[in-house]
């Protein structure tokens, strides 16, 4: 399991986003906005590709 900050995630349509294309590139995750977070479940290139579909929707990912 692999916590990603989203420091710009501010409401639920950014979360609405987030989850639409991660479930898209059939990854097995969780969103917070509470916590400002994506957590992966999985391998690194899961992450990866987390981390790149994160940058497509213009959020900042960094992995704590």
């Amino acid at each position: 399991m692999t916590v990603i900050k989203v420091a710009d995630m501010h409401c639920e349509k950014c979360v609405a986003r987030i989850t639409k294309l991660l479930t898209e590139e059939g990854l097995d995750f969780s969103v917070s906005l509470a916590d400002k977070t994506v957590t992966v479940n999985g391998c690194q290139h899961c992450v990866k590709t987390a981390l790149e579909a994160l940058d497509d929707l213009g959020f900042e990912g960094v992995v704590e």
